[in-house]
């Protein structure tokens, strides 16, 4: 079943840039940048992207970033992700960044920064599609090191929406990270974090009370609590699901397991997104493809769920009109 919204205006606010290197492009870079990968091939690259948890997916996210060295390599893999976004309709998109990811290897933070940027911007000159970024810290390394990252940001906060918490979940409370979070709401970033993906509700629940949240990334885990979700439907706090995600991560078993239409139906703010699309097995099209065939959603339930998309985006209410106006009287 195709999704019937493929023409419809959609936004996108749960993606990792570097989730979005395709096989193709890592083989590409590794050779422009003479870097020996373990894969000889792109066949050899998508036969590992077998995974049993986040943790063993990460381990070859982590692997697979190497290959990006150069602000036109950040450039080159954010432009592939926004005409992907044009062939789909993803008119917004707010995307995560991990600076830590590459910093840490030498890279500095403004080559990072400087080559995704000036393709957000070449996005909504040549193809339309207004964006925001968010820079997520990673929550297996330590506060300490996540302040250090967000002191290189400042100069650069004009450009950056937002700051986010991503990374192994496990073991890694958002408490961990509370005055991180003080210090960025204090020089005007918004805040988002994963949390409910591996991690229990209480991870949801600080994300709230302590890093002061104005999005919980994934959150699929609220259901176990009823009083955090009769919250997050009082607040209309928005979940930014990733179903194909999900399943390829076994927080699912299937996608008929899936629990977004229970959410749905208890009057979540729930959003569809593709988190690493590259890893994963597909972009927002296919994950609203792949949802409406296994949990018989109707036209009126994928058409809220695009609604959603842009209600929940830290775009203004006069910037969202438009796209919500389209979508009223959709399908």
């Amino acid at each position: 079943m195709r999704s019937p919204l493929p023409t419809l205006p959609k936004a996108e606010l749960h993606i990792h840039i570097e989730g979005s290197l395709e096989p193709e492009m890592m083989i590409d870079l590794a050779q422009r940048n003479r870097i020996t990968l373990p894969y000889e091939s792109v066949e050899a690259v998508r036969a590992a992207y077998q995974f049993e948890n986040l943790q063993s997916f990460l381990d070859l996210y982590y692997a697979g970033a190497q290959v990006l060295q150069t602000e036109q390599d950040f450039y080159d893999l954010t432009w592939a992700y926004l005409q992907k976004c044009a062939a789909q309709r993803v008119c917004h998109t707010e995307i995560f960044f991990d600076p830590q990811t590459h910093t840490d290897r030498g890279i500095p933070f403004e080559v990072v920064h400087g080559g995704i940027s000036q393709a957000l911007k070449d996005g909504k000159n040549q193809l339309g599609i207004s964006s925001g970024l968010i820079l997520c810290f990673l929550r297996h390394l330590s506060a300490e090191a996540a302040m250090a990252t967000l002191e290189q940001a400042l100069p650069y906060r004009d450009s950056i929406i937002a700051v986010g918490l991503d990374s192994s979940e496990l073991g890694h409370p958002p408490v961990k990270f509370q005055s991180v979070f003080d210090r960025a709401r204090a020089e005007g970033f918004l805040t988002v974090a994963h949390a409910g993906e591996e991690g229990p509700p209480d991870y949801i629940w600080q994300a709230i009370r302590l890093l002061k949240v104005a999005r919980i990334d994934h959150g699929v885990r609220c259901v176990e609590d009823p009083a955090l979700v009769d919250y997050l439907v009082d607040h209309q706090i928005p979940l930014t699901v990733c179903p194909l995600s999900n399943v390829k991560l076994c927080v699912f078993q299937s996608m008929a397991d899936h629990n977004l239409k229970q959410l749905m139906d208890l009057g979540l703010c729930v959003t569809v997104n593709s988190d690493d699309p590259a890893y994963f097995g597909g972009y927002v099209e296919e994950n609203y493809t792949a949802i409406a065939a296994a949990l018989a959603l109707t036209p009126k339930d994928l058409r809220q769920l695009a609604q959603n998309s842009f209600k929940a985006s830290f775009l203004s209410s006069a910037e969202q009109q438009p796209y919500l106006d389209a979508l009223a009287t959709a399908l």
